[in-house]
């Protein structure tokens, strides 16, 4: 998915001196950004005063909207580089069309993976024949600098391993859980698992000290925690955690997000991930100019213009002189 946002802003991330070393409780409050004709989006990361968990770099929560009668999800040709795409859907289908050839129809639980490495470009739209409800979110993976020139690739999983316990149903999106592992390549120890719990239950899941980790909500009552995180909102929790209490008042939908603290400082700017502004500048410009990106076939429409930079060039604090 892209972010469509014309005013779109360079942003420093990763670094261990954004990490909190303990458990904390930080509620994130969504910004809500559109996308396309019908869809808006709660975006969570990245979020004033916390950039990324882990190596996750970026997080839309969208829906349920009603798009009976509407085009619905509708984002044309973009580029990506630096980092990886995972749709994940609770309601509703994309088509997911991309430059190195990809033709899938993402459907609900199913991964589709997306890594750039130095180049790709795709499309994501609701078919012309389209479910009533769209309901999902977007995330952004960045990749480490031994992986981010990695040939673009793109991956779908329509089965993934299954965590369960009274109450609760887990689907392991990426990395590893409580001894499970997803078969989606991942470039740094990280972990993305949908929850869903019953009304009432109350359960207790297993995570890894050295991660840092978020819960997003994606629908119904739940406290995490202890704290009540309603749906299109995220809880930050830090690091130094063995295990998560969740207690659903409602059956409730949540998505836990979280890997090793990101240590190298990043430059994201619209769709791309890089580590100087000196990048982000040559990949706009290839990306207007027709190279290095490829061309998406198949979409009914031209390509989206980048947005204009900012004047004032940025580096990751490392980089500064």
């Amino acid at each position: 998915m892209s972010n469509l946002d014309r005013q779109a802003t360079l942003s420093v991330c990763g670094g261990r001196g954004f990490v909190v070393a303990e458990p904390v409780r930080e509620l994130l409050t969504p910004r809500n950004v559109r996308l396309g004709e019908s869809t808006e989006v709660r975006r969570l990361l990245p979020n004033l005063g916390r950039r990324m968990v882990g190596a996750w770099a970026f997080v839309d929560h969208y829906g349920p909207d009603d798009i009976a009668g509407e085009p619905g999800m509708q984002v044309p040709p973009h580029p990506h580089m630096g980092l990886q795409t995972v749709s994940w859907l609770h309601d509703g289908e994309v088509l997911h069309r991309d430059s190195v050839g990809s033709l899938r129809t993402i459907r609900p639980r199913e991964l589709g993976l997306m890594t750039s490495g130095r180049a790709i470009s795709h499309s994501e739209e609701s078919p012309k024949s389209h479910a009533r409800f769209l309901h999902g979110a977007q995330l952004w993976v960045a990749l480490p600098d031994a992986h981010r020139y990695v040939e673009p690739h793109f991956q779908h999983h329509t089965e993934l391993p299954a965590i369960t316990a009274p109450g609760l149903a887990a689907t392991l999106i990426l990395g590893e859980l409580d001894g499970a592992t997803s078969p989606g390549t991942a470039y740094t120890p990280i972990v993305g698992a949908d929850l869903a719990l019953s009304g009432g239950a109350e359960v207790r899941l297993p995570l890894e000290p050295d991660f840092e980790y978020a819960v997003l909500s994606m629908s119904g009552q739940a406290e995490v925690d202890g704290v009540p995180v309603l749906p299109g909102s995220m809880l930050y929790l830090g690091c130094g955690r063995t295990e998560l209490p969740l207690r659903a008042n409602t059956d409730a939908g949540l998505m836990l997000l979280g890997g090793e603290p990101f240590e190298e400082e990043i430059v994201m700017w619209w769709n791309f991930i890089g580590r100087s502004s000196e990048e982000i500048v040559q990949a706009r410009r290839d990306w207007m100019e027709g190279r290095r990106f490829g061309e998406v076939q198949g979409y009914d429409g031209a390509p989206l213009p980048a947005p204009e930079l900012p004047k004032v060039p940025l580096k990751p604090r490392g980089n500064r002189r």
